[in-house]
């Protein structure tokens, strides 16, 4: 047996893959090495990676400026628990992520992966209202088509009824939904939709904790876009009736929309804010959960005055001063101007897809490209569809779609258009799955 063959063997029966049976069905491609945008894979090709690693290898892999971070950081130390000690790459950045945040951001708790940042963001509202004098408040009020992490807080405030997480139905918390947003972020705001938040809010606020979503985009429950006039609207209406305001970040913050952070298209704050993915680049896991001085001090007047949270590799310094490094360097760059050529690019290089037999919709959004099929995905014909013509994507539901490095170039943009539309016909050939 060859060494492929045999690592491919020990992963199908030791491996247990996201979103897959035990033991796996389908053959993962080996990867050997990442530079640039490009995955090289053990039998020597080459993918240009539409993915960035689920979203978070914003400046590409083996950056040579988050290398040296890393090296220089494990000079000093790798690890050191956060539990009565600290440290300076923590401080700093946490120093950096209150200054590039909006007011009234000030306190940052960290955590290890963004599933995490929304427990903890959940957990900062409820304790906030328990040490305010109203336990009653304790449940989350979202609209439909949200993703907010695979743990089981989060995936209380996922679509009740699309994916798998309808499968934990009884077990979790039941939260307050109500429709999905209008889509369409160009489009005007309805002000009917948001009178239907006005009434379902006046009904439920005194049980309510916190109204959570994602701005602008909705990712992994649909990837669509919708007006950022509808977070001026929630705010506002969160601000009337006496309850929280949580935006989730994970997928959005750091410039992937095109604003540094998504709440920017509306310029306005949430109490709590979520980020993730794209703080250390893609180098590690590492997330952050932002809150206000009036939350902070509310939950710390409280009969139990400290948020009841500490993972072991929280604030991980290794991870801390790539994700240090990771923000500097975007800032110092043209980062809007490169996310606004990859927009030019995604738009140019899809607009075609729209009368593609078997596509409903095409969109784009910063550096996020998406067409929505007819019907679900063939994901083994599109991937291989893709492959074959050397993209890495990994499609889900009825959407192919790419969140590439910022440093993809517009060669590779092409390719990256040209790939999903093969991905696209070959799944609308087998009639999708």
């Amino acid at each position: 047996m060859s060494r492929q063959s045999a690592l491919l063997a020990a992963d199908r029966a030791l491996v247990w893959h996201p979103y897959g049976p035990m033991p796996g069905e389908v053959e993962p491609l080996l990867v050997r090495s990442a530079s640039g945008v490009r995955l090289r894979l053990d039998d020597g090709r080459e993918l240009i990676d539409g993915m960035a690693s689920w979203w978070a290898a914003i400046h590409g892999y083996r950056n040579p400026v988050l290398d040296e971070a890393a090296r220089s950081q494990l000079g000093n130390m790798s690890h050191v628990m956060f539990g009565g000690l600290t440290h300076e790459p923590a401080i700093a950045l946490a120093t950096r992520l209150v200054d590039i945040t909006p007011e009234p951001l000030r306190h940052v708790f960290f955590s290890d992966s963004g599933s995490v940042a929304v427990e903890v963001a959940a957990k900062m509202a409820l304790q906030y209202w328990v040490s305010a004098g109203r336990p009653d408040k304790r449940r989350l009020m979202t609209w439909r088509g949200g993703y907010h992490g695979d743990t089981l807080h989060p995936m209380s405030v996922c679509d009740p009824d699309g994916g798998m997480h309808s499968l934990w139905r009884g077990s979790l918390p039941e939260q307050v939904f109500v429709a999905a947003p209008p889509a369409g972020f160009d489009e005007p705001v309805d002000a009917d939709y948001l009178q239907m938040w006005a009434e379902a809010l006046a009904r439920h606020a005194d049980e309510v904790a916190a109204i959570i979503v994602e701005p602008v985009v909705q990712g992994a429950g649909g990837m669509t876009f919708h007006s950022s006039g509808y977070l001026t609207g929630l705010r506002e209406l969160a601000d009337e009736h006496g309850v929280l305001l949580i935006f989730d970040e994970i997928a959005t913050g750091f410039g992937r929309t095109g604003k540094l952070f998504a709440a920017e298209h509306a310029d306005v704050s949430p109490d709590i804010c979520c980020v993730g993915k794209a703080l250390t680049g893609g180098y590690l896991s590492m997330a952050a959960t932002l809150c206000s001085t009036a939350v902070a001090e509310q939950i710390s007047r409280g009969p139990v005055p400290v948020l009841a949270h500490g993972p072991t590799f929280m604030a991980n310094p290794l991870a801390a001063a790539i994700a240090l490094a990771s923000i500097d360097l975007l800032l110092a760059q043209d980062w809007v101007g490169e996310v606004r050529r990859i927009e030019t690019g995604l738009r140019a290089g899809l607009a075609g897809l729209a009368a593609q037999p078997g596509v409903r919709d095409v969109r784009v959004l910063g550096a996020i490209g998406v067409v929505q099929l007819d019907d679900d995905v063939d994901l083994l014909a599109a991937t291989a569809a893709a492959v074959e013509h050397g993209v890495w994507l990994r499609p889900f539901r009825d959407l192919i779609y790419t969140m590439p490095p910022y440093i993809t170039g517009d060669t590779d943009l092409a390719a990256i258009g040209v790939a999903i539309a093969a991905a696209a016909r070959a799944s609308a050939a087998t009639g999708g799955r």
